[in-house]
């Protein structure tokens, strides 16, 4: 074989095996880290349930944060029907110690709140949406009261419990939230909101979670 054909047949072959190897880049699986989390929804392990903590709070500075149990959107939550004896427990409890209550609405007025938990005339209300220190006095309210804990209660998890406590604690507050005092319209948004509200940075460390009867007030 002369020199000419020889390097022709080089080319020819250099040119098959770029195209296989085209070939099989196009036709092999992505890799891994390709993914979206969607992609890989349904195969998400469970990261194993938080441990509960008995908690200790000064009531000089300790105020209960009761969010939007009124009667607009309670009701049609069965876990929110079921927290409300929790909540009135922790209510009377943190009223006979003095602690400062604030309640908050996302409309309409005091009367809309459940009567369970009904507040007592001078204790502030709050009307915002999810996160109740956006357009109001809230967080002046607490700090003209010198509050630096609170107590967080309400529905939606996934709404006013998660925003607001977790603005509560990026604003340096320590943040306690009783799992039976906190309800969705289903159960995962209350635990995606008790993971979220342990694991975001800067949250995770102001936040305790608990349940309504480890909360002691001396």
């Amino acid at each position: 074989m002369d020199q000419r054909r020889m390097k022709r047949l080089v080319t020819v072959i250099v040119s098959l095996a770029s195209v296989i190897s085209l070939t099989l880049i196009a036709a092999s699986p992505p890799p891994a880290h390709a993914q979206t989390i969607v992609d890989e929804w349904s195969g998400i392990k469970v990261p194993p349930a938080p441990e509960l903590k008995r908690v200790t709070v000064d009531p000089k500075v300790t105020a209960l944060l009761v969010l939007d149990i009124v009667k607009q959107t309670c009701p049609p939550r069965p876990r929110c029907i079921a927290s409300v004896s929790k909540i009135r427990s922790l209510l009377t409890q943190a009223r006979g110690k003095g602690l400062v209550v604030i309640y908050s609405l996302v409309g309409g007025t005091a009367a809309d709140i459940l009567m369970e938990v009904t507040p007592l005339g001078g204790e502030p209300i709050v009307m915002s949406g999810p996160d109740k220190f956006l357009g109001t006095d809230f967080e002046k309210v607490l700090k003209d009261k010198g509050i630096q804990t609170v107590i967080v209660v309400g529905t939606a998890a996934e709404g006013a419990v998660l925003h607001t406590g977790s603005g509560a604690a990026l604003r340096g507050l320590k943040v306690i939230v009783p799992v039976d005092g906190m309800s969705s319209g289903n159960p995962y948004a209350e635990q995606y909101t008790a993971w979220h509200l342990l694991n975001a940075p800067r949250v995770g460390p102001q936040v305790t979670l608990t349940k309504t009867d480890m909360i002691q007030i001396p």
